[in-house]
Formats: C-alpha cells, structure tokens, sequence
C-alpha cells in the first residue's frame, strides 16, 4: 500500500493508506464544510479507494486565503490541480455544494479528456438546471447561523462558540453566494459518465423530483437512492452511505470496462 501522505497538495487530503492502482473517489464538501469531514468515508472505503478530500480556500489550513465567491471558479482551480495528480480513473463524489462541483468538475474533464473519469455522485443536491431562487448568502451573520442551525449539519460546539464562529462564517457566506449565484440550464450537452443520486427522504431542500432530475443531465446509466432523514441524512447513515458508494464504484467500472475496445 501507498503511504498515507496527509497534505499532498494545496487542494487534497488523503487520511488513509491505499492500493496500488486504486480509484481516485474525489470527495467535495458541502457550503462551509472542509476535508476532515470526509474522514469517516475515507476510513470506511480505504484501502480499495483513493478517497481525495477537497480543502476548499478560506478555511481549517487555508484559513489566510480568501474564500471564493464564484462556483465555476472554484471547480476550474479543482480540476486543474486534480489533473495535475498521477492520471487513472477517478469519481466524483459531492455533498450539496459539493454536488454541483462534481458536475461542474465532470463537464471540465469531458471536454478536454484530461481524466479518466468513470463517474459521479451526486448528493444532497437538486439537480444544477433546476432553479430556485436562494438568498442566504445576503442574510446577517444571525440569519447564516439560522440557516445551518436548521439543516443540523454543523458541530453543536462550532455553533456555541462564538470566536470559532466568527472565524467561519466567511467562508460559509462566500460558499452560499457562490452556490445560490449559480445557474446552469437544460440545454447543454449532457455528461457521457453514468450518475448516482443520493438523497435524504425528509430533505426540505431537495424534492425527489429536483433530484431525480440528475437524469437528464446525462447520457449514461442513471442510479438513485434515498434514505432516511435529512439534508446530511448521511452523519447518520455512514454504513449504507458507503456502501451505496462502493456499489456504484462497482458499477462504474464494470461500464467503462465494457466500453473499452
């Protein structure tokens, strides 16, 4: 196995020791998460998944640099340091925020072949073109820490510390102005890559009409799961969560391997 090489990059983490020849699972946080929130997952699909955890700026280790506030922005630095990586098939895997980085991400490595890209998860999310109208990056600081407080996705112990929340409200503020200032539209070419969905039943942010719409966004085989409970319906579903994972892994690559010549 790899030696676990923790900060190897400006962008990535990678917690754990993997295999040779590994696939590359990229894992996007949501609006104002960071890289350690993916340890579990990354503990969980180790060694047979690479699990790259994406630091965003403005934030943990990058705290000094400023939070970017433009979302195609901030997935073209992505992909440009994901193709800087040791090439070999990669999927990407993004929570809310996350999700559309992911789609973002895949239509960058589509167009230019740059990756080998076998698939992407999409989770906690509507799909890109389908619209809706969001203004809470222009709240007060009260009306964010309402807004996250609601969607229980946060560390009680971040939210009842008043310094440590100060010091993250920035980047969760730019995270929401450049998730909420996005638009995309149902006229693009849709990816060739197949897509899994995964949802949270009781998500009062995604109908399963806004997330079965994913389907339409791509030319490929379509997957889609639901559990219980809400918008971070997977802090409490960590086991099915990644096997639902694995087994589009699986799935991925049993189709780019028939597809290859």
């Amino acid at each position: 196995m790899s030696a676990v090489s923790g900060r190897f990059d400006t962008w990535f983490r990678r917690y754990e020791p993997v295999s040779p020849g590994a696939v590359k699972l990229l894992a996007l946080p949501h609006a104002g998460g960071s890289a350690p929130y993916f340890l579990p997952l990354a503990r969980a699909l180790a060694p047979r998944l690479d699990v790259l955890c994406v630091q965003y700026p403005g934030r943990l280790d990058r705290h000094r640099e400023p939070a970017l506030t433009d979302l195609r922005e901030l997935a073209e630095r992505v992909y440009r340091a994901l193709v800087a990586v040791p090439a070999g098939p990669v999927v990407l895997f993004g929570h809310s925020m996350g999700a559309v980085l992911a789609y973002e991400i895949a239509r960058r490595l589509e167009a230019s072949g740059g990756g080998e890209l076998l698939g992407v998860i999409a989770s906690g999310r509507r799909a890109p073109h389908r619209f809706r109208a969001e203004t809470v990056h222009l709240r007060d600081d009260d009306g964010i820490v309402a807004e996250i407080r609601e969607l229980s996705g946060t560390d009680q112990g971040v939210l009842d510390d008043e310094d440590l929340l100060r010091m993250v409200l920035p980047a969760l503020r730019a995270d929401y102005r450049a998730v909420e200032t996005y638009r995309e539209t149902a006229d693009v070419s849709p990816l060739k890559a197949p897509v899994t969905v995964l949802t949270g039943e009781s998500d009062s942010r995604v109908s399963p009409d806004d997330a079965r719409a994913w389907e339409e966004l791509t030319s490929g085989t379509f997957r889609f799961r639901s559990f219980p409970g809400g918008h971070f319906y997977l802090n409490g579903r960590q086991g099915e969560v990644t096997a639902a994972i694995r087994e589009s892994v699986e799935a991925f690559r049993s189709a780019a391997a028939q597809a290859s010549p």
